[in-house]
């Protein structure tokens, strides 16, 4: 093993210099010396990944520091006078709100006497119901929660999350933003993202000033595809108040808390204005959570010595205590923070746990890209997909990784076949489902005309149909034409001047002929007169219904109790764009070259001994008419007849019909043949070269990756096969290499094929003649 090397130490003076690029020197000489096994190791994207030790002074420990307190609760004539080993005289802001607003004392005692394993248990027993865990938690200070959860394993984390969700049907949530802040674009991409089922939608802006656009575009977009669509514009907290209060946003999820009283007035800010912020919210029928999540108090070198388990265990309580409905977190920004030390990804999970267990809506923190890794970020994810949040992803960026003015998300368009075929490979509900394709179009159309007639008829901006076309079409703001950069900035300030509200949207919908959209956007207007979604964990379905807490309770208790998807659902799920069957292969296959080839009696036995005999399976000339690798059989008969005319040999093809086995259709040719040598070729491509005299399952040439097969190689196949007729030595084919995953990709065409082979079979039937015109 080398051994590591000093830092190097940069000085002023010509020594410490030269002292620093001798190890430079050294250090590039020691990597030299690593063995090419390391070298392609570190070239992998793992390796662009921070890792850190763990360093419990800077807060660079998941779930124990030392410097975590001890629980502890004591209560004198109601009021708290200790909380987790801190007397009330010396009470920061945090502790101070939550021991006025954040205990339930009448379950206190019995809850913090609980022993940790006891209350763990507690999490992940079916026989113990949602509602008594909720009734004890409520009792437990941060400590006690902490220490609590970072007892439960990872598997136990899915059992605790599964059963203490707020609402019974989990969902989805959406970024939906560009480089641009380009209205036509925001508004197509909002309607393909509530089209793939997200129930939430997310907007920012790179330029402060265009918020109140980008607000109209997502909000128009989103009312394109579906009813009850929620809609955020995450900006400065007073400009995204004013948004929500003309009804141009319905949601909001960035009002931050803090673990340590520090950090807190580093932001100009004290539990006591979050409250204040979240009422505000609520008041004028705006759902509203906070956000918070491991990390953050370590960026900001205010982690005070402590464990993030235990610092955003503090931040979860003060949300139940400031009246919030639910949590943004799981890492979020600091996700990348906690995933860089030991147990930092368990912690995430925990931190939604926490949530759960004090009775709050669970936005899931899947906002920040944590990892590099595609193994790291889908481990991080998977475990909650199994097991069911409210939101599973508070931000999957379904716009291109480039386009997400957040930074990339750990999920983003990219990756969106990938959730849906995982949805699909696990039977669970990821709250999503695949849009049709040959739609898309059409709604995306009609979302960005809306908002270009929209803009139009407001005065704000008139966008040409040229433009509209391109936002249809484009994957990303990269895939449209520069504009005019001031257009949005100045419609974005007509919309403020002007004091434009949702009600003046939806009459400009309504004006320009967009009459289902302005009943949309009215009803989400209805309903926060109502009210109703303010309960915790409230999203609407597609009816507008209201799913939550009360009108959605999570009732998992075990095996068979539960959400599970109904049928309908289920079907959604699994029908993924890309699934095909016999029908679709049967339909490919119609038609394609079946002129060339014809059946011309009986096979006989030859007595040329230049004779090679190609065989083929069953299905080829009646079902079966394209190989795996696109090649018409037809073509591929043409090149193995043409390296065998090569050779100087005479060609005969047979069709074998009792088997569709390549290895016996290659032997009863080779059996029929006058030089004792057959090829053997199946329907889907792969072929080999047989000999009469070889048991069935030996051979002398195979080519067995069919999908990467080449007219080329088919032809050598011949030339082989006629040196073999001749006695010569040929040079053996070597199957093409391809570090593809060949069975993942073909092997549900290779079913396919198979059945259409099989549908041909007939064991009383023997080989017949073809001819290949």
């Amino acid at each position: 093993m080398l051994p590591a090397l000093p830092a190097a130490r940069w000085g002023h003076g010509a020594q410490d210099a030269a002292r620093a690029f001798t190890l430079l020197k050294q250090e590039a000489a020691y990597r030299m010396a690593m063995i090419g096994r390391i070298r392609f190791m570190n070239e992998q994207r793992v390796n662009l990944d921070g890792f850190a030790r763990e360093d419990p002074a800077l807060g660079l420990v998941a779930l124990h520091s030392p410097d975590d307190p001890e629980p502890s609760l004591r209560v004198d004539d109601g009021r708290v006078v200790e909380l987790d080993g801190r007397a009330e005289a010396d009470f920061d802001a945090i502790d101070a709100y939550i021991a006025a607003h954040g205990l339930d004392l009448a379950v206190a005692e019995e809850a913090m006497a609980l022993p940790d394993v006891a209350a763990a248990r507690l999490f992940v027993d079916p026989a113990v119901p949602r509602v008594e865990v909720v009734r004890l938690v409520a009792g437990m200070t941060p400590a006690k929660l902490a220490r609590v959860v970072a007892l439960l394993r990872p598997a136990e984390l899915m059992l605790a999350m599964t059963k203490l969700r707020a609402r019974r049907t989990p969902s989805n949530q959406a970024h939906v933003t560009n480089l641009l802040d380009d209205p036509l674009l925001l508004a197509a991409d909002a309607a393909t993202a509530a089209a793939y089922g997200f129930r939430e939608l997310e907007t920012t802006v790179p330029v402060l000033a265009d918020a109140p656009s980008n607000a109209v575009a997502v909000t128009v977009g989103a009312a394109v595809a579906s009813p009850g669509v929620l809609v955020q514009c995450a900006v400065e907290e007073a400009l995204e108040l004013e948004l929500g209060l003309r009804g141009l946003v319905s949601y909001a999820e960035t009002v931050s808390l803090y673990g340590t009283e520090g950090v807190f007035v580093d932001g100009d800010d004290t539990p006591w204005s979050k409250a204040l912020l979240t009422s505000a919210y609520a008041s004028r029928g705006i759902k509203m959570r906070v956000s918070s999540g491991a990390g953050a108090e370590v960026l900001m070198g205010g982690a005070e010595g402590r464990s993030m388990l235990y610092l955003e265990s503090r931040c979860v309580s003060l949300a139940r205590a400031i009246g919030s409905q639910g949590v943004q977190n799981g890492g979020i920004d600091g996700a990348s923070v906690a995933g860089s030390v030991p147990n930092g990804v368990r912690e995430l999970m925990a931190e939604n746990v926490m949530v759960m267990a004090r009775n709050l809506e669970s936005c899931s923190g899947n906002d920040a890209l944590m990892s590099e890794s595609h193994v790291r970020r889908t481990a991080r994810t998977l475990p909650i997909l199994l097991a069911g949040s409210d939101y599973i992803c508070s931000g999957f960026g379904s716009i291109q990784r480039y386009d997400n003015m957040f930074g990339p998300s750990n999920w983003n368009a990219e990756d969106l076949d990938d959730w849906l075929a995982l949805q699909r490979d696990w039977g669970v509900d990821g709250g999503l489902r695949t849009a049709d394709p040959a739609g898309l179009e059409a709604l995306r159309r009609r979302a960005a005309e809306a908002v270009r007639d929209v803009y139009r008829h407001l005065g704000l901006a008139d966008f040409t149909d040229e433009q509209v076309e391109a936002a249809v079409d484009a994957a990303g703001s990269k895939d449209l034409a520069a504009g005019d950069p001031l257009v949005v900035p100045q419609a974005a300030r007509a919309i403020r001047a002007a004091g434009l509200t949702a009600l003046d949207v939806a009459a400009a919908l309504r004006d320009t002929g967009y009459d289902e959209e302005a009943e949309r956007v009215l009803a989400m207007l209805a309903e926060r007169v109502r009210g109703d979604h303010l309960q915790t964990a409230a999203i609407f379905d597609e009816r507008m219904r209201v799913l939550s807490l009360v009108t959605d309770p999570n009732d998992y208790a075990g095996p068979g109790t539960g959400y599970t998807p109904d049928a309908a659902r289920q079907a959604e799920i699994d029908a993924i764009r890309q699934q095909r069957g016999v029908a679709d292969l049967r339909r490919d296959q119609a038609g394609a070259g079946n002129d060339r080839l014809t059946a011309r009696g009986p096979a006989v036995f030859g007595t040329d001994p230049r004779e090679v005999v190609i065989g083929v399976s069953p299905g080829v000339g009646r079902r079966v008419w394209r190989t795996l690798s696109g090649l018409l059989v037809t073509d591929v008969l043409q090149e193995l007849l043409d390296g065998l005319e090569e050779e100087g040999c005479v060609p005969r093809i047979v069709r074998v019909n009792g088997t569709i086995d390549v290895g016996m259709v290659g032997l009863t040719a080779a059996r029929l043949a006058g030089s004792g040598i057959g090829i053997g070729l199946q329907g889907k491509g792969t072929a080999l070269i047989h000999r009469r005299d070889l048991p069935p399952l030996a051979n002398l040439e195979l080519y067995s990756i069919a999908p990467v097969l080449t007219p080329e190689l088919y032809r050598l196949l011949g030339v082989n096969a006629g040196r073999h007729a001749k006695g010569a030595t040929p040079v053996p084919a070597r199957n093409p290499y391809t570090d593809e995953a060949i069975e993942a990709r073909y092997h549900t065409s290779v079913i396919a094929l198979v059945a259409l082979e099989r549908e041909c079979v007939d064991p009383l039937a023997g080989p017949e003649e073809l001819v290949l015109t």
